[in-house]
């Protein structure tokens, strides 16, 4: 009994002991995580922003082209069918069809207008030999009656006076006859070949139209202009161009066949930070459906409009980073993630921005292991660090975050205050100067 009552006391206090030692090692170790120090060495200040990749240069697969001069009229047409989006093509392949519902119907109207113009154009042939033919014959007939009355006119000559001027009046009388008959017949030639003209042109005009018509319809089959992998446009909106979306006249782009070579990364970045992009600017890019590849950028283009965003009163500026090389697993629309390398510094003193504290004066400090409360004088930053121009050497240690009982920190660096608030006034003077010269823009 008092031996197990021993070996029960000895494994207790062992766990006790086991326990204060663990504790002691998580208490150090956590005192460690604590603390950071002050680093010296090459600084970027970059600004991040997410992205996607585009094509720099691409092949628009297009429907039919609606030429000036023909007679269609209409608006929206709608695709019916399309290969799905990737689908690697040769020249020459289906890609699409529009749907032919309207133009169809717009081709049987034609059709059936044209049969009717070119029967009313028979029958105009026909009505006008016919009628001109008469007249022929009437003319024809009206000569022999001069013949006739010239005739009697100069066998009168023997008969007296009265009998004379009958002759004269029925010669005179038939040739004016004649003449009327030879007129109507004129009038009603060119009559005749005006409305045949007419005729003829509605019929060459309808005849064009089906031509046309049937054309356009042709390339309602859309095939590969060449090869590659079919890339589905986007309209202004962000959506996809896709089955049941409508192409027309002035926008006639099904789909696109991009340039795999050469890629761009498109990005947008705010009001505030688009001052610091230029073109030439080296960017890090990185793919999330690759996130161990990693590839260098060129910034190509800064915008130089801003636009807004869909439900958001931000403004944004579109930048393009052309992607050195080329990888074939690289695909359009793949999200990346573009770090812009604005400015490298070389031994240059910084720290990480969660040291940086700051009280109700607005004057920055930060707190070192060995008890101070050291002001500090800040420069530039980026997304995790913040360079320290004064106040600050390489090795020091810092708390990362509150220490306990910071009043028993001694504050150090009071002769960087007068420069920290000098610096602050000139901010606040330029930023009142900025909004007198742009009211309400800040």
């Amino acid at each position: 009994m008092k031996k197990t009552f021993v070996i029960t006391a000895i494994v207790v206090v062992s766990a006790f002991i086991v326990l204060y030692i663990l504790n002691r090692v998580t208490l150090k170790r956590n005192s460690t995580e604590l603390y950071t120090e002050v680093l010296k060495g090459q600084f970027e200040i970059t600004v991040g922003s997410a992205g996607e990749l585009i094509s720099e240069k691409s092949e628009d697969i297009k429907g039919p082209e609606f030429a000036q001069g023909r007679d269609i009229r209409f608006m929206n047409i709608k695709i019916q069918d399309l290969v799905p989006e990737g689908t690697l093509v040769k020249e020459g392949d289906y890609i699409a069809t529009l749907d032919r519902t309207e133009l169809n119907n717009n081709l049987k109207d034609a059709q059936e207008t044209l049969n009717t113009f070119r029967n009313d154009l028979e029958v105009k042939l026909l009505d006008s030999a016919v009628v001109l033919n008469d007249l022929r014959d009437e003319i024809r007939n009206q000569k022999f009656a001069v013949e006739e009355a010239a005739m009697t006119f100069h066998n009168s000559k023997y008969e007296p006076p009265t009998t004379i001027r009958q002759a004269e009046i029925a010669l005179d009388k038939a040739k004016r006859v004649l003449e009327e008959r030879e007129r109507g017949y004129m009038r009603k030639l060119a009559q005749s070949k005006t409305d045949i003209y007419n005729q003829n042109y509605r019929v060459s005009r309808i005849s064009r139209r089906v031509k046309d018509l049937e054309e356009v319809l042709a390339g309602f089959t859309i095939t590969a202009p060449s090869s590659g992998m079919v890339i589905y446009k986007k309209e202004w909106m962000g959506n996809k161009r896709k089955v049941g979306s409508t192409i027309n006249p002035f926008d006639r782009v099904v789909a696109t066949l991009p340039d795999l070579t050469s890629m761009l990364s498109k990005t947008y970045i705010n009001e505030i930070d688009v001052s610091k992009m230029k073109t030439g600017q080296k960017v890090d890019v990185t793919i999330d459906a690759f996130p161990k590849n990693k590839y260098i950028g060129i910034v190509t283009y800064v915008a130089n409009i801003g636009e807004k965003f869909l439900n958001t009163n931000d403004k944004v500026f579109e930048v393009q980073i052309k992607i050195e090389g080329s990888d074939p697993a690289l695909r359009p629309s793949m999200t990346t993630g573009n770090k812009i390398i604005i400015k490298t510094m070389k031994d240059a003193i910084y720290i990480p921005i969660e040291c940086v504290q700051a009280g109700v004066d607005s004057i920055p400090f930060v707190y070192t292991k060995k008890g101070l409360k050291q002001v500090v004088l800040l420069g530039e930053s980026n997304e995790k660090q913040v360079l320290i121009e004064k106040g600050l050497e390489a090795g020091t240690l810092l708390y990362l975050n509150n220490p306990e009982n910071p009043e028993k920190f001694k504050l150090n660096g009071k002769d960087l205050i007068p420069v920290i608030k000098g610096r602050e006034k000139v901010r606040n003077e330029l930023a009142g100067a900025y909004r007198k010269k742009a009211p309400g823009v800040l």
